[in-house]
């Protein structure tokens, strides 16, 4: 078993690098000085099958104390993920199926092993023991919360002021999430502040069993491709098992604004060195020069420094010479008359026929380079290039 890391400014980088609020924060601050080694909890509910960066924010702090030497426990929630949690939502979360949830987590720990060591982690699936609750242990778990805090919360009072659904499975996903802390004996959870109503039940439900309560760190919230925060249900997010190139671009699209947001969530660049970035994009540097800079750095992240070089050589390719990439991934389809919204759904150039109308009539289609508005039949033949906005390709063949 390794030494805990005791160094004060590591200490208090863990605390205060991408945190918007500790709780206990002196009591947390001199567990970490003492050398005690801590249990560190994460839970992801496998919604979507990729991790994306906004994800990556709370694995980059479990990661934080893996290296300070504590042990860090990753919770796959196979089973709160079909239940669905709303903190973060305006309306109801659909329900996802068992069948959903499998196919979804089947590359999910190796996902957070770009981020975390695998082999010094405690990897748990938490339908191990939510499965085998009662509702005797249900309803005294329920007894610990009022519905008044449930519906205290902000996007819950929203919804209740506007006359929507609130469905009773939602008030029980708390507890769900809090029992995992229970069932791990978590000494510190990690979560984004959307949760902060889930985080401090796990210290209510672990007080109720009578466990030491759990410290608390939350992370701000990151905005995806578009501004919005990232979210798989609005496609603008930035994925970690995305290929170089295709992380390349998407980062190359996110808002100036947010350069240095991403950076210092996202990487783990030295703050120090952070400093002089940021004097740079203040002393009027071109931010997409900066930005070349963090979508390469994110790039070596998960795919190495190789793969972050050719990256930014083939994105300068296309966008600087305006030439076509030259991995365009080639598709078989039937070679006949396609209605063009049908076409870039089979290719899988866009998730629904909705979304490929919606591209196709604001010009974000090229048929061979040239832009088409043309909803009806086209002829489709071999060799054909299709493109949708920058970044996806197919070659009919």
């Amino acid at each position: 078993m390794s030494k805990v890391n005791t160094d004060p400014q590591k200490i208090e980088a863990l605390l205060k690098r991408g945190v918007e609020e500790v709780i206990k924060l002196d009591h947390l601050r001199q567990r970490l000085l003492s050398g005690e080694r801590l249990r560190v909890k994460l839970g992801i509910d496998p919604t979507s099958p990729n991790i994306h960066l906004g994800r990556s924010i709370p694995l980059l702090k479990l990661r934080d104390f893996q290296e300070l030497g504590h042990q860090v426990v990753f919770i796959v929630g196979d089973f709160t993920g079909v239940i669905g949690d709303t903190s973060d939502k305006d309306a109801e979360r659909p329900m996802l199926t068992p069948a959903d949830i499998k196919k979804n987590m089947k590359d999910y720990v190796k996902q957070a092993g770009k981020i975390i060591d695998l082999k010094k982690c405690e990897v748990h699936y938490n339908s191990q023991w939510l499965k085998k609750l009662s509702y005797a242990e249900l309803g005294a778990q329920a007894d610990q919360f009022s519905v008044a805090e449930f519906s205290a919360r902000e996007n819950i009072k929203k919804r209740l002021d506007a006359g929507k659904r609130v469905s009773f499975r939602e008030m029980l996903y708390p507890l769900m999430q809090a029992y995992d802390s229970v069932m791990v004996k978590a000494d510190v959870e990690l979560g984004g502040t959307d949760q902060r109503f889930n985080l401090l039940a796990g210290r209510e439900l672990q007080k109720h069993y009578q466990q030491n309560q759990q410290d608390v760190i939350m992370g701000p919230l990151l905005e995806g491709t578009d501004g919005r925060k990232m979210s798989s249900s609005w496609d603008n997010t930035v994925n970690l098992t995305d290929a170089p190139s295709e992380m390349f671009g998407k980062i190359m699209t996110v808002p100036d604004n947010l350069i240095m947001k991403y950076f210092i969530l996202a990487t783990r660049v030295d703050l120090t060195d952070l400093k002089g970035v940021e004097a740079q994009l203040l002393g009027g540097a071109n931010p997409r020069y900066i930005k070349a800079l963090l979508a390469k750095e994110i790039v070596k992240m998960y795919h190495g420094d190789q793969a972050a070089v050719l990256a930014e050589e083939a994105f300068n390719k296309q966008f600087t010479d305006k030439e076509l990439p030259e991995d365009i991934e080639e598709k078989k389809i039937e070679l006949r008359s396609w209605k063009l919204d049908d076409l870039l759904v089979e290719l899988g150039l866009t998730s629904s026929k909705t979304e490929a109308r919606r591209l196709i009539e604001q010009g974000g289609v090229k048929i061979d380079s040239q832009k088409t508005a043309n909803l009806a039949e086209i002829q489709v033949k071999s060799g054909i290039i299709v493109q949708v906005g920058k970044r996806k390709f197919a070659r009919i063949k």
